[in-house]
């Protein structure tokens, strides 16, 4: 399958390529031939391709969201992104949800688990 074996430079391509040709978003298609897990898998490999840093500053927002925290979210996505594009990831959360991903984490959670996410989101 081309999502799982091209680069983000050639599926960014080819999105834009595919949209040029047949006026239809590529998640489009998905959502009409696919469903359920795959279905979600593939919009997620979409999503992350269009904009990395909007993809997680959205799941960063969707597990502290609501009542209660997915702690095993938050802790992968700030555990494997902080070395990579954390300040592209806190930039794209400022500018979605008007509001730092530190405060929003920080309100969130407490002790030395608001210690750990906030020296790994900080740097």
């Amino acid at each position: 399958m081309i999502l799982c074996s091209r680069s983000f430079c050639q599926l960014q391509q080819v999105f834009l390529e595919y949209h040029r040709l047949t006026g239809r978003e590529f998640e489009d298609v998905i959502k009409s031939e696919f469903s359920g897990d795959i279905e979600n898998g593939l919009k997620a490999i979409v999503k992350s391709v269009r904009d990395k840093s909007a993809y997680f500053a959205k799941r960063l927002h969707e597990s502290m969201a609501g009542f209660g925290t997915n702690d095993r979210a938050l802790i992968r996505i700030v555990a494997t992104r902080c070395e990579i594009d954390m300040v592209d990831i806190k930039n794209a959360y400022m500018s979605m949800y008007g509001k730092s991903l530190e405060t929003d984490i920080a309100d969130d959670t407490s002790g030395d688990y608001k210690k750990c996410l906030t020296a790994l989101i900080v740097g």
